[in-house]
């Protein structure tokens, strides 16, 4: 990636022994720049595959972009090495740090504030991480706009057998087909679920929303997912929704990022040219 590109990292400490770890890219000038907060989904990263790529592309066409790894990711830095706290991860815990994201943004404590137009404020999620930004958005009216790439229908994904032996038995594990890891998932994110139906139910929280959204999903991903893709529309047809033919959940990336691809540049452009042309001060 060419360009005049700064990037600072800041660490938020949301209490306990939790750490939010982020990056801020920018190209640095004289000018505010609408922000573009990235949310990573499930078993992933801020520093996984294509999201650094996607934040200096951004960067690139005039947006001061935050990159973060949530709290309970299970990632100190670089890969898996707190399961401890993947195991006890939880909607809210995501939801309550996004929030300590958007507080640090607006209250000028994250790097390069003065470029920050903080009257402009859009998320991009994928996967898990669109879900996350359609409940925060609808919870937030600060936020103006978001996009969600691949992101999921319904904030339970896991199988019928697969809950209840973590119900049952306190824990559960999903393997990571590339770590090798088996990843644990406490009963606790099952019980959140429980608490928060109505403010979790995903396709209802998008239906509320009167900003500008965009669904981009690649037609090759997960059934599931496009059987979510399919429900989302469906509840809330008002919004956009965008197909990219031949792509699969991670339009075709890979980590270690082994360079671009079609369906990632034209996931960027579109969402360049959405935010672009939706994202308006919200005294505007």
């Amino acid at each position: 990636m060419s360009g005049n590109v700064s990037i600072e990292r800041f660490v938020l400490e949301p209490g306990g022994d939790l750490f939010i770890r982020g990056s801020v890219y920018v190209q640095p000038d004289q000018d505010k720049k609408p922000v573009i907060v990235i949310c990573h989904g499930f078993k992933a990263f801020a520093s996984w595959g294509f999201f650094p790529y996607a934040a200096e592309w951004l960067v690139q066409r005039g947006f001061y972009v935050v990159l973060f790894n949530f709290s309970c990711n299970g990632v100190r830095e670089w890969d898996f090495d707190e399961l401890d706290k993947f195991a006890r991860n939880t909607y809210s815990r995501e939801q309550d740090d996004l929030a300590a994201v958007l507080s640090a943004l607006t209250r000028g404590r994250l790097p390069f504030p003065q470029m920050a137009d903080t009257e402009r404020i859009a998320l991009l999620g994928h996967s898990r991480g669109g879900g996350n930004a359609i409940i925060f958005a609808a919870d937030h009216p600060e936020i103006g706009a978001v996009v969600t790439w691949n992101g999921v229908g319904s904030a339970n994904l896991f199988d019928e057998r697969f809950e209840a032996e973590a119900r049952r038995e306190g824990v559960a594990y999903t393997p990571n087909a590339r770590t090798k890891q088996l990843m644990p998932i406490n009963r606790i994110f099952f019980e959140d679920l429980d608490r928060n139906r109505e403010r979790f139910d995903i396709p209802a929280r998008l239906a509320e929303l009167d900003i500008p959204v965009m669904l981009l999903q690649g037609d090759e991903d997960a059934e599931r997912l496009l059987n979510g893709f399919r429900r989302m529309r469906e509840a809330a047809p008002r919004h956009t929704y965008r197909t990219i033919a031949g792509a699969g959940h991670t339009f075709g990336a890979v980590h270690p990022f082994a360079g671009t691809t079609a369906a990632l540049e034209e996931a960027l452009e579109a969402t360049a040219s959405f935010l672009l042309e939706n994202l308006r001060r919200r005294n505007g």
